[in-house]
């Protein structure tokens, strides 16, 4: 097994339910050592999120694999000037408190700079750290309303809609990491610390690409489409005889590949169709010509077909068909085994990073609450057995 490429960068983890445990989960997974920090007695909110296995939440323990966890009393004086020990021993801080927070506990960047003039600190919030509505507590579901992602997610006529997974929470929680990497990389060259800020609905506005652009350009507000896109076509769902697919023909020649399967090789010279520009705008009566075709065929019979033609699509999964898919599950490795100490033998959601110098291999489950307390105090403070009593008698673990 080779050691990770963030191998020697400590991270302290005091974030909570999703965008910031999973911004520290790939920093874990890339192999910083991370120190998850929680509150005694309590812990992350997601600890009670559904599933559960053996009474421990699947939600949390697909999030925080492959880091240690203490907890500390951020309240106490006591629990404070521990964290402070902590920061001067690591690289990176991360939390995702509504912005004040930290300074109020006396903890924020400015302080902690004081200390560790390198550290690195990242925050995700709602909204970020300045501007109007910096205040404002943020949800997955805000990001998504208030990108304008929801505005064009749905069917023509219906109302706007939330996607399946918390992609605002998600989509941040990647962003900070990608900040926190950029700032590793100066702290290498300088080292200089920074303040990474990173907001839920900046991030979505960033990943709405086109759909700003369109307004940007045309002045016109793009509306609810279903699974078409706004810039190519047929880049669209279709059903077949039995189920339904995707199929990206994204340039003129792979609609010229579409067509002749079809067995109309005509629709390439169709003003309706002959550029995608045209097409896009006339999509809607392009799609039964290619239904009309997959009428007769499986989804699966279709995609085949496509595909051994050099035209892309794919078949539409439930998630029971993409964990057992050979490639994904299988030569991807996308879903993985741990042992848990209370929910046992149980696979997590893997690694979309695939490096070939530094195979991400090792992945170790999710700490039980306070589990490495003592061993992280003793370890790489040096705290006595005594102190570590005292600290816990005085509620600061």
């Amino acid at each position: 097994m080779s050691k990770g490429l963030l191998d020697g960068i400590r991270v302290l983890d005091l974030t909570r339910v999703l965008a910031g445990p999973y911004c520290c989960m790939i920093l874990a997974d890339m192999g910083a050592e991370v120190i998850k920090i929680e509150r005694p007695g309590a812990g992350d909110d997601s600890r009670r999120n559904a599933p559960f296995v053996n009474g421990e939440s699947a939600y949390f323990m697909n999030l925080n694999r492959n880091k240690s966890g203490i907890t500390l009393n951020l309240k106490t004086e006591e629990g404070k000037e521990v964290f402070r020990d902590l920061v001067r021993q690591s690289d990176v801080v991360v939390e995702n408190y509504r912005p004040g927070v930290m300074d109020k506990l006396g903890l924020g960047y400015d302080e902690l700079r004081k200390i560790n003039p390198g550290i690195i600190y990242a925050s995700v919030s709602g909204f970020g750290h300045y501007g109007p509505y910096s205040k404002r507590g943020g949800y997955d579901i805000i990001g998504q309303a208030m990108s304008g992602l929801m505005s064009t997610t749905g069917w023509p006529g219906g109302e706007p809609t939330r996607t399946g997974t918390a992609i605002a929470d998600v989509m941040s929680g990647i962003s900070c990491c990608t900040g926190i990497l950029g700032a590793l990389v100066n702290k290498a060259r300088t080292g200089e610390g920074e303040k990474v800020d990173v907001a839920l609905v900046d991030s979505m506005v960033s990943a709405m690409e086109i759909i700003n652009m369109i307004y940007l350009c045309e002045g016109r507000i793009p509306q609810r489409i279903g699974n078409r896109y706004e810039a190519l076509s047929p880049y669209d769902s279709f059903r077949t005889g039995k189920g339904s697919m995707v199929i990206g023909a994204g340039n003129d020649k792979l609609f010229g590949i579409l067509c002749g399967l079809m067995g109309k090789p005509e629709l390439t010279e169709d003003e309706r169709f002959r550029t995608n520009s045209l097409r896009v705008i006339n999509a809607a009566e392009l799609k039964p010509y290619i239904e009309d075709w997959l009428s007769g065929m499986t989804a699966e019979e279709a995609v085949d077909k496509l595909l051994a033609a050099g035209c892309p699509a794919g078949q539409i999964y439930d998630v029971s068909q993409v964990v057992t898919d050979p490639h994904i599950a299988g030569a991807r490795e996308m879903f993985v085994e741990v042992d848990h100490p209370v929910a046992g033998h149980m696979k997590l959601t893997g690694t979309q990073f695939k490096f070939t110098n530094h195979k991400i291999d090792e992945f170790r489950p999710a700490p039980l609450l306070g589990a490495d307390t003592g061993s992280v105090l003793s370890g790489l403070l040096g705290y006595s057995e005594e102190k570590i009593k005292e600290l816990r008698e005085k509620g600061a673990l």
